[in-house]
């Protein structure tokens, strides 16, 4: 039996061929759609807090890509029976607060009835096809930019063993519900080369797809990478999650870490980010304009953390 042809979408501007964020696919000369999905089950036993976070964390792939959304989908699963409705209408109205606040509507969407509440976006955008923002066009010499502290994974497993103080609860769900609005400016900016966002690979395995598929590596500096402050003492006091250690195991191979015991360090740079920062890479004459977009859009923990340079897709940690 022949082999099926492979079919060749010309206007696929991004698809399956790449790790990036979202699909995009040419409509005209001007603009391209940005199509993405993303939903989980809940992470806070807040429905309305579980609407914002897993909304805000659909939308932030959109923004990823450099686009501005334009409308999204619904999709909820509810255990029908044995869950009031009064706990899914306040989940869906937490999505409709984040899109809101995003401006654009939930057109629609679909429901199922499902052993575990499920909730999440189809989340669509518009940008103009020379704007993409990829995360395979870096370029040697770039400087690499992370808009958001580190942490939200630690803090997750601190609030399942019930350690987690109201501070610390605040400063998650502040984190979790921000829009990475800095999206949508940075597409506008030749010198911005690559962006993604962090989420559940955490910091190492976002920055090492941009390194894999711009064939550069990367060197961190510790120092400076933000962490959330209420973090900070919950890594101290032990808590991770099982994704970070499985995130280590994975990609362990193509990162290097500094001489001594750096299980913190490990910890936090594999922590899985739900609804996380926007990760850039820019030249470095442009990384100031790039900083200056994130603090005047509220994202005072924005920060240069490292450069890309020639050599195999790898992170080496200083």
């Amino acid at each position: 039996m022949a082999n099926s042809p492979v079919q060749v979408f010309k206007d696929l501007l991004v698809g399956t061929e790449s790790s990036d964020d979202a699909a995009v696919y040419r409509i005209n000369d001007t603009q391209a759609i940005i199509a993405t999905t993303d939903f989980f089950m809940p992470i806070v036993d807040d429905p309305y807090d579980f609407g914002r976070i897993a909304a805000t964390n659909a939308i932030s792939d959109v923004y990823a890509m450099g686009g501005k959304p334009f409308m999204a989908l619904a999709l909820l699963g509810i255990p029908v029976g044995k869950m009031p409705m009064e706990v899914a209408q306040r989940i869906t109205a937490g999505g409709h607060a984040v899109c809101a606040a995003a401006g654009i509507p939930i057109a629609g969407g679909h429901s199922i009835d499902s052993p575990e509440p499920i909730y999440g976006l189809v989340a669509l955008g518009l940008i103009h096809p020379d704007k993409i923002k990829r995360n395979d066009r870096a370029q040697a010499g770039n400087v690499l930019i992370l808009g958001k502290g580190l942490g939200v994974g630690i803090m997750s497993a601190a609030m399942k063993k019930g350690e987690l103080g109201d501070a610390a609860y605040a400063q998650m769900i502040a984190s979790t519900t921000k829009l990475n609005t800095p999206g949508v400016e940075l597409a506008d900016m030749p010198a911005v080369h690559a962006l993604t966002d962090v989420t559940g690979f955490g910091l190492l395995g976002h920055l090492l797809e941009i390194c894999r598929g711009s064939k550069l590596a990367a060197e961190v500096q510790w120092s400076k990478i933000p962490i959330l402050s209420e973090a900070r003492p919950l890594l101290e006091a032990g808590f991770v999650t099982g994704a970070s250690e499985r995130n280590w195991s994975s990609y362990s191979h193509q990162v290097s870490m500094p001489a001594g015991d750096t299980t913190l360090q490990r910890r936090m740079l594999t922590d899985p980010q739900t609804s996380g920062g926007l990760l850039v890479a820019c030249s470095a004459d442009a990384a100031p304009a790039v900083l200056d977009i994130f603090r005047a859009q509220g994202f005072a923990d924005a920060a240069i953390i490292g450069r890309l340079a020639t050599g195999a897709p790898a992170v080496n940690i200083t």
